[in-house]
């Protein structure tokens, strides 16, 4: 299994501990949780229950009794009621079960199950502790793409899950060097900078990536998978947030508004673009979205939180909203006109800004600084009478008294530093330390998607050079 080696040592240790595990497992969709867990624990499992979107209680009663029938070979008289009823055969299924060997429960989209009011996750939370916990030969498993809802009401959970989670693995969606070996497992060998205008298109997303097809390129593989009428991606959009969070309506206000601003946008700002009301509405929406990786706080360097900004960091998203959804009734062949379009071209400056930001463990590992501790800003000054408003892609600030002014370049081909930008990133490292009155030593880092040509302008003015191959 590809980039996920960290997560199958922690399931495989929950196997030899002498005691019942409760493990919860989360990330966003399609990242590949279930995959995880069904290869991880295939031998083990005694019980493997899906909850049913949109689904009322007793249609959850009715699947989670038919799961249970199938796997204890004893069918019921009647459907449960209640779930207090549902965990008591639950319960005695499992009292059947030998103490030898452990024992997995895995219920997956636990949120789709627990609907209002149902009770589910009182029951739950007894049954593990009065009984599961008491055992030495269990592990439950919970699973969810709602990460901000298992989050609220398991992980920080105020009653019977209360400090209950014993392990949490947060899945993320693969890096870089993870995508170039998953691709790779499966016979497709690109380019490290067509991987990295696929990744920025579709980010690290196993389930996107599965699709992309051996022999075609990463413009052919873009096109079929966002632009023809039977492509994955053009419709995958209209269900990825309704599939995550109620009220969803705001959460996609937020998203579509931080589409159009690259950059990012303030907390006022967002509020008045997206028109989501001030207070809990806006608040619970943002919290879901920071919590489930979809959005990311930027604060800028010198500043405290308040002065956050809030950057869109989903790649599918962001390209959906500018290139999928407006071209979504034209033809087929649409893709060819944007890929040439200037649009395109500027849009492709932001997205490989995000795939940085995205990549920070990797940069500094790429610039020999992996074991020193770091935060990274982004930075944005006002012009004046004496010097010119700037901006810096990104800061890394590190604790070895040192900072890398991090600028971020897209181009399809090695990169030259001309005179003038040569003189712009003399000007902006000067503006930056007199801006900030740092003391620290200041490096000017370029991340090129390419390479680059070393002329007396590169030895003038850059300190380091990375490009996306140093990455993988």
């Amino acid at each position: 299994m590809i980039g996920r080696s960290p997560q199958i040592k922690k399931m495989h240790g929950l196997l030899s501990k002498k005691k019942s595990s409760f493990l919860a497992v989360t990330g966003r969709r399609r990242v590949g949780k279930t995959y995880l867990i069904d290869e991880t624990y295939q031998k083990q499992l005694c019980l493997r229950v899906t909850g049913i979107q949109d689904a009322d209680t007793k249609t959850q009663i009715i699947n989670f009794a038919q799961k249970l029938t199938e796997y204890s070979n004893k069918p019921m008289i009647s459907i449960p009621k209640n779930w207090q009823e549902m965990m008591f055969f639950l319960k005695a299924y499992l009292q059947s079960l030998p103490k030898q060997k452990k024992q997995v429960i895995f219920i997956d989209e636990l949120p789709w199950i627990a609907t209002k009011r149902s009770g589910f996750i009182q029951q739950l939370a007894h049954l593990w502790n009065d009984y599961l916990s008491k055992e030495t030969h269990f592990i439950f498993v919970i699973c969810g793409s709602a990460t901000s809802w298992i989050t609220k009401k398991i992980l920080n959970d105020k009653g019977g899950f209360h400090n209950r989670v014993t392990d949490h693995i947060k899945l993320r969606p693969f890096n870089l060097a993870e995508t170039k070996e998953f691709l790779k497992s499966r016979g497709i060998r690109l380019t490290d900078q067509a991987i990295t205008e696929l990744y920025m298109v579709i980010g690290g997303v196993p389930y996107y990536l599965e699709k992309i097809k051996k022999g075609l390129s990463a413009g052919q593989n873009i096109s079929e998978l966002c632009f023809s009428n039977d492509g994955i991606l053009k419709y995958e959009y209209d269900n990825l947030y309704k599939a995550l969070f109620e009220h969803s309506e705001n959460h996609e206000a937020i998203v579509a508004t931080l589409a159009k601003h690259a950059g990012g946008l303030n907390r006022s700002e967002i509020i008045l673009k997206s028109k989501v009301n001030a207070g809990g509405p806006y608040t619970r929406a943002m919290e879901d979205l920071l919590m489930s990786g979809f959005v990311d706080e930027i604060v800028p360097y010198g500043k405290r939180k308040r002065g956050a900004t809030y950057r869109l960091m989903d790649e599918y998203s962001i390209f959906y909203h500018k290139f999928i959804y407006p071209n979504r009734k034209k033809a087929d062949d649409v893709w060819t006109s944007i890929y040439h379009s200037r649009k395109y071209k500027i849009w492709t400056g932001f997205a490989f800004e995000t795939v940085c930001h995205k990549h920070i463990n990797e940069i500094k590992k790429a610039l020999g600084v992996s074991g020193v501790y770091t935060e990274h800003y982004s930075f944005r000054a006002q012009g004046d009478e004496s010097i010119s408003g700037f901006q810096i892609d990104l800061i890394l600030d590190r604790k070895d008294v040192a900072i890398n002014l991090c600028e971020c370049k897209y181009y399809n081909s090695d990169i030259t530093i001309t005179k003038n930008y040569a003189t712009k990133l003399r000007q902006g490292r000067e503006a930056f330390i007199k801006s900030t009155g740092t003391k620290k030593s200041v490096f000017n880092t370029l991340i090129t998607s390419y390479g680059l040509t070393k002329n007396a302008y590169y030895y003038d003015v850059i300190d380091q050079h990375l490009s996306v191959s140093d990455f993988m």
